[in-house]
């Protein structure tokens, strides 16, 4: 950069609103104190224990970066990729491991890391899979619960937000690939998705 030239500075990047977006539900400070709180609450629970967590690849990467380094105990990471959803807003109920966890689970405090939960269906598929592997315990952080659309009896153990039954984009989460690198969390505009 040279010497006279405007900086860019990382507020500026998303000042404005994304226009395919109705409103922002998380501001990316309100992301990062939640993501702060639940790092701490974690901490405190799994004090003494072997944490494994499983990232469910894609929407949950930057939430669980993020909440990596909120962690304060050692702690290992795998990753685990499933589908139901195609390219539509709700899922099908057909499930697909795309690609499955590189390390066992067995004897190992497992805590796995969620983008959302709307129906439920494709986590509790998820869930009863690797209780079948003997982990030593098995619960759920989500950054985000929507319990409206709730079809499958889940539990999490760590929310981050609550969300209405919205469309809901940005901080890892999609339509169709595209959204996930805006910094805080919108509802999408039903027209986007076909909703409208």
């Amino acid at each position: 950069m040279g010497v006279g030239e405007p900086q860019d500075h990382p507020e500026d990047r998303h000042a404005a609103i994304h226009p395919d977006l109705e409103q922002v539900l998380f501001s990316e400070e309100a992301l990062r104190q939640r993501v702060r709180q639940l790092g701490d609450e974690i901490s405190r629970d799994y004090a003494g224990r072997n944490l494994h967590l499983v990232c469910v690849l894609r929407g949950a990467l930057l939430f669980v970066a993020d909440l990596m380094r909120a962690i304060q105990l050692p702690h290992s990471l795998d990753f685990i990729s499933i589908s139901s959803y195609g390219s539509g807003t709700r899922s099908t109920g057909v499930v697909r491991i795309l690609k499955d966890l590189e390390d066992p689970l067995e004897g190992r405090h497992v805590l796995v890391i969620e983008d959302i939960i709307d129906s439920g269906l494709t986590l509790s598929y998820l869930v009863n899979l690797l209780r079948d592997r003997n982990p030593a315990s098995l619960e759920i952080c989500t950054l985000l619960d929507k319990p409206a659309a709730r079809k499958a009896t889940l539990q999490p153990r760590y929310v981050g937000f609550e969300v209405p039954d919205a469309f809901v984009v940005g901080y890892g989460l999609d339509y169709n690939q595209g959204y996930r690198g805006l910094p805080y969390i919108g509802v999408l505009k039903p027209d986007v998705y076909g909703g409208g």
